[in-house]
């Protein structure tokens, strides 16, 4: 079957954030949205038939976690990424942020360290600070177009209050695919100093050709004894209005505290439509993601040649994962308070401020192309004419 990514969604009027939200967040109504990672594409068509069946049953009481549910999220990880992990392993949350939150208060006591490898995914910020603890921060180098992780930075500035490190793998802005050896040498310097993974590996099926995820914990024996990974079909299948995600953890000590948490907030038992959108995704989504990731490149492919040919000051930082694109404006503009009001007034596009993922963020924008080829293209033109007023 081949599916139609090309088509606009009305998705105004619907209580969608990505769009809905544009005059409370940008001040106007009138953006092409590309800033809320999620897709403007329609969920796959089986999975909206699998809780269309499921609706049929009228009856929408509580709800558990069958056999079948767990066996799809074995089954998707073993063949898309080579980890054989078990039943017993598997715990629910809401999504992988509240997941988070819930690891650093399992985790941590008020004042300890964790670490962020910045810029970063902007939650991260909050998980640590609203929950007292302090952010340690182990800023990111860009190598060639690339970033790096900081092992000696890092190992620098470890201290005996240093407690987690919340990963982002891929990575969220920069879609950087973590090489196995940048993981086992972060997972080396962990184990040396007592401190506890937290691996976000929700973009772990938007990879692209050339590339491959590799689940931290899948690493070793040892790894994955301080590791906890936070996965959910949300992001691959465009779910994310279903609140389902899960925890991974081999260490039934990790496991148990985790779970403990989760029941002291007692929104364990999750969402019915979650749940079946969750195996039939996971049973039956390979036809569908080949094409998805397909598309998605191509989108990534037209930015790149765009800003290359019509405005080659500005830098695009090419991801391997997700899609999300991060891109460097500081050239045309280094004052981001200016860069917004061109985007916002002249351009009329709505893209993420680099800032919101830390100070490393300063002149960089995250787009989100993951929208038909169409959307894309106006906003480029839209950037290439408010941008040329500017340089």
């Amino acid at each position: 079957m081949k599916y139609n990514f090309d088509e606009i969604v009305q998705r105004q009027g619907t209580n969608c954030i990505k769009h809905d939200e544009l005059e409370k967040i940008f001040g106007r109504k009138d953006l092409i949205p590309m800033w809320v990672a999620d897709m403007d594409f329609k969920s796959p068509d089986f999975v909206i038939k699998a809780i269309q069946k499921r609706v049929q049953h009228e009856v929408l009481g509580y709800t558990l976690r069958p056999d079948s549910y767990f066996d799809s999220i074995i089954n998707w990880n073993q063949k898309h990424h080579g980890w054989k992990i078990e039943k017993e392993w598997i715990a629910h949350s809401p999504g992988v942020v509240p997941a988070i939150n819930m690891t650093v208060k399992a985790f941590s006591n008020p004042g300890d360290n964790i670490i962020l490898q910045t810029p970063v995914y902007f939650p991260f910020y909050d998980a640590v600070k609203l929950n007292g603890r302090e952010i340690l921060n182990n800023p990111l180098k860009m190598v060639n177009g690339r970033y790096e992780m900081d092992f000696d930075d890092l190992e620098s500035k470890i201290n005996s209050r240093t407690k987690m490190i919340l990963l982002s793998s891929p990575h969220n802005p920069a879609g950087n695919v973590w090489r196995r050896d940048e993981l086992q040498r972060l997972g080396e310097i962990c184990l040396k100093n007592n401190i506890i993974i937290i691996s976000d590996e929700i973009h772990n099926d938007l990879v692209f050709n050339g590339y491959k995820h590799t689940p931290t914990a899948s690493i070793s024996e040892n790894i994955a004894n301080i590791t906890l990974t936070c996965m959910a079909p949300s992001k691959t299948f465009n779910l994310a209005g279903l609140s389902t995600a899960y925890v991974i953890a081999s260490n039934k000590e990790i496991l148990n505290k985790y779970n403990a948490e989760l029941e002291r907030t007692h929104i364990g038992l999750g969402n019915t439509f979650g749940i079946t959108a969750l195996e039939a995704a996971y049973n039956n989504g390979e036809e569908w993601l080949s094409q998805l990731l397909d598309y998605i490149q191509e989108n990534i492919t037209i930015v790149v040649n765009f800003f290359k040919k019509e405005l080659p000051k500005v830098k695009v930082i090419i991801p391997e994962a997700t899609y999300l694109i991060w891109i460097d404006f500081s050239a045309i503009n280094s004052n981001s308070d200016e860069l917004n009001k061109i985007f916002i007034d002249e351009a009329r596009v709505a893209i993420t401020d680099g800032r919101l993922y830390g100070e490393e963020g300063n002149g960089y924008y995250r787009m989100n192309v993951a929208c038909p080829k169409s959307v894309v293209e106006k906003a480029l033109g839209r950037i290439k004419t408010a941008l040329a007023n500017h340089q």
